[in-house]
C-alpha cells in the first residue's frame, strides 16, 4: 500500500517532470457521505450542482477538494452509469433518446447495452456499494486515490501511454465515442477495469468543464502512477523526444529555399566583393 505522502510527492514529480498545466487529479470513491474529510467543497450543500467534469476543472485548476454524489451532480446520465441511482436500463435509454446524440433509439440501445454489459462484465455490481467520490489535486490529496486522472496535450499523454507500457505488463486499451469521455474513461473504467484509458474529453467536458481545444488526459488506477513515474522518457532510448519535444531541425537549408532569400544572398556576395 502507498502511503497518503508517496501519492502527493507523485502528485507533484509528474507535473514538474511533464511541465503539465493543471495538476494530476486523485479520484477516491466513497461509500458514505461520512468519508468525505473536512473542508471538502459539496455542491449541493451551497445549494448549487455541479457535472463530475467540473468538480475536476476546479481540482485541477482551482485545487478544491470537492465530493460529488447523485445530490450533486445535475449529469444524470453520469450518475446512474456510476450506480448511485436504482435507474433502469430503460430509462437510461430514454434519456438519451431524447438528448439526440445518436441516430435513432436501435443505436442508443447498442450504445447503452454495450457500455452496461462492460460494467457488469467487469463486476460492477459492487459499484451500488458506493455513493460517489472525492475529486482532489493530487498533491494535496487527503484520501488515496482510486483513480489518477491527468490531463496534457498530445505529446505528454503520448509520453505517458509510452511509459505505461514500457514494458508492456500493461498495454492501453481505449474506445472513443466523444461523449462522457472525463467521467467515465478518466474516473470509473479505470476503477472497474483497472486499466488505464485515454480520453478525448466529449461535449459536456468541453461546454461545462472549460477543458481546452488541445487538452487531452489519461485516466489509469492508481498504482499505475508510479509505473509512469518509473519509466517516464525511457522509451526509445537516447531518440526519446522529451518534453518539450526535441523535434528533428533540418540543418541543410541554404538560401537557395526562396527566389527572396537568394537575390539577397547574391546582393550580400556582391557587397562583399
Amino acid at each position: 500500500m502507498r502511503t497518503l505522502d508517496e501519492f502527493r510527492k507523485a502528485g507533484e514529480e509528474i507535473y514538474s517532470r511533464l511541465h503539465l498545466a493543471t495538476h494530476p487529479i486523485a479520484v477516491t470513491y466513497i461509500k458514505d457521505e461520512g468519508e468525505i474529510p473536512a473542508g471538502t467543497f459539496r455542491p449541493s450543500k451551497a445549494g448549487k450542482k455541479l457535472s463530475l467534469c467540473q468538480a475536476f476543472t476546479l481540482s485541477r485548476r482551482w485545487g478544491l477538494h470537492v465530493a460529488m454524489t447523485s445530490d450533486d451532480n445535475f449529469c444524470t446520465p453520469a450518475a446512474a452509469f456510476h450506480g448511485w441511482v436504482d435507474i433502469s436500463k430503460e430509462d437510461l435509454i430514454e434519456s438519451q433518446v431524447r438528448q439526440g446524440w445518436h441516430k435513432d433509439r436501435q443505436a442508443e440501445e447498442r450504445r447503452v447495452e454495450g457500455a452496461w454489459m462492460l460494467l457488469r462484465s467487469k463486476g460492477a455490481d459492487r459499484l451500488k456499494e458506493y455513493c460517489g467520490f472525492v475529486s482532489s489535486p493530487l498533491k494535496d490529496t487527503k484520501m488515496p486515490p482510486d483513480t489518477v486522472l491527468i490531463y496534457g496535450d498530445g505529446v505528454q499523454v503520448t509520453h505517458m501511454i509510452q511509459a505505461i507500457s514500457y514494458e508492456y505488463r500493461q498495454v492501453v486499451h481505449s474506445f472513443f465515442e466523444g461523449f462522457g469521455e472525463t467521467c467515465f474513461k478518466g474516473g470509473l473504467l479505470p476503477f472497474v477495469l483497472d486499466s488505464p484509458q485515454v480520453v478525448i474529453p466529449g461535449m459536456g467536458d468541453r461546454a461545462f468543464a472549460g477543458i481546452g481545444d488541445n487538452e487531452l488526459a489519461i485516466g489509469m488506477p492508481s498504482r499505475t502512477l508510479f509505473v509512469l513515474l518509473e519509466d517516464l522518457f525511457k522509451s526509445g532510448g537516447n531518440m526519446n523526444i522529451g518534453y518539450p519535444a526535441r523535434t528533428m531541425l533540418p540543418m541543410d537549408i541554404t538560401e537557395n529555399i526562396t527566389p527572396g532569400f537568394r537575390f539577397l544572398r547574391e546582393k550580400m556576395n556582391e557587397k562583399k566583393t
